[in-house]
């Protein structure tokens, strides 16, 4: 075998195992993170604990049970699922503009987990807050 023979097919037998490393990576059977929502929400955080802290400054949010949950102003609070509908990338808060973002590939949320743009097509799930007192309850 001559050696430009033996570079060439050294040279094809790699690029056929990474096509194949590449294509393997792409397909539906990998696990990803899930876009489906929680269900069957319903827990009460105490707004003067500690481990709530970060809710108690207006544009302030914190994770729980999946639920991403955020101080818009004063009185008023937002709860939605973290999860992108798009990939399932955990959404994180921005409150500068007041909305969700996805770091993954971009996609924004308003507060009420509708589409600001894309690549997400489908809005985030909302769920109820309850402001009573220091008690903030986020319920299905």
């Amino acid at each position: 075998m001559e050696r430009n023979d033996f570079i060439r097919l050294l040279g094809t037998g790699t690029l056929a195992v990474c096509a194949g490393c590449a294509l393997d990576s792409c397909s539906s059977s990998d696990p990803s993170p899930s876009t489906a929502a929680p269900t069957n929400i319903d827990f009460t955080l105490d707004l003067t604990a500690a481990e709530n802290a970060a809710l108690q400054s207006v544009g302030g949010s914190l994770v729980k049970s999946g639920v991403i949950v955020a101080r818009l102003s004063s009185t008023e609070f937002t709860a939605l699922s973290r999860s992108c509908t798009h990939q399932g990338t955990p959404v994180d808060y921005q409150s500068g503009p007041m909305n969700f973002l996805c770091p993954n590939h971009g996609s924004r949320f308003a507060t009420t987990g509708s589409v600001i743009n894309g690549p997400a097509v489908s809005p985030l799930k909302k769920y109820n807050t309850l402001l009573t007192g220091d008690s903030l309850r986020v319920f299905s």
